[in-house]
């Protein structure tokens, strides 16, 4: 298995961060994997992709930023496709994820399992401990971590050919049925800035307050 935190590496609030996220989890060689951003022209590489970028939406852009919330769609899309070609098992992490309890080496799963601790909105609690189906929200309840298989991988690129969308709502139950999560949720999203969402998008973040920044 392999490790990635997605950084920005043009700004130092996002290495911080990643090397945050790096140093929680010293049992596993976690590397810094460079975020694709605006100045990368992330509608092009949609484009060339093949990918509808229509379920980024009028209703989606009143919370986010268009520009940055597709190159954080693709941030994610590029470790998915690298994850398929060298067919090898990925743990993908945002730059503010942090684990706080104990994450398994070896975790059995249908192919792609969150990780990570509800960071935003109201959520339900799994019933049981390990694995479950997803459960704690209708999608992902925030992409900071989560585990990949290959197959997965594939599918998920496919899928999103035609419904590409704000990456924790892509992975969702009503597009993936086969979606996990793992609880007691080892990875907490300890975010103090957003480089996506706009103030309306903040509000519902459990970690927003008075200090938090949009960059």
């Amino acid at each position: 298995m392999k490790s990635f935190v997605i950084t920005i590496e043009s700004m130092p609030e996002s290495v911080k961060a990643a090397k945050r996220c790096i140093r929680s989890m010293p049992e596993y060689d976690v590397q810094m994997f460079p975020a694709i951003t605006p100045d990368d022209d992330p509608i092009m590489i949609a484009g060339c992709e093949g990918l509808d970028l229509s379920f980024f939406d009028v209703d989606a852009q009143k919370y986010s930023r268009f520009e940055r919330c597709v190159s954080a769609f693709l941030s994610h899309y590029s470790l998915w496709k690298q994850c398929a070609e060298e067919n090898v098992e990925y743990q993908i992490f945002e730059h503010d994820a942090v684990c706080v309890g104990n994450l398994p080496q070896f975790i059995s799963h249908n192919g792609c399992i969150s990780l990570g601790a509800p960071s935003y909105g109201k959520f339900n609690t799994p019933s049981v401990l390990g694995v479950s189906p997803l459960v704690s929200k209708i999608y992902f309840p925030g992409a900071h971590a989560y585990r990949l298989k290959p197959k997965a991988a594939k599918t998920l690129i496919q899928h999103a050919r035609e419904n590409a969308a704000p990456t924790d709502v892509y992975l969702s139950r009503t597009n993936f049925d086969w979606l996990q999560e793992y609880y007691p949720w080892p990875v907490e999203a300890r975010d103090t800035f957003s480089t996506i969402q706009k103030k309306n998008g903040c509000r519902a973040k459990h970690n927003y307050g008075e200090s938090y920044e949009l960059l």
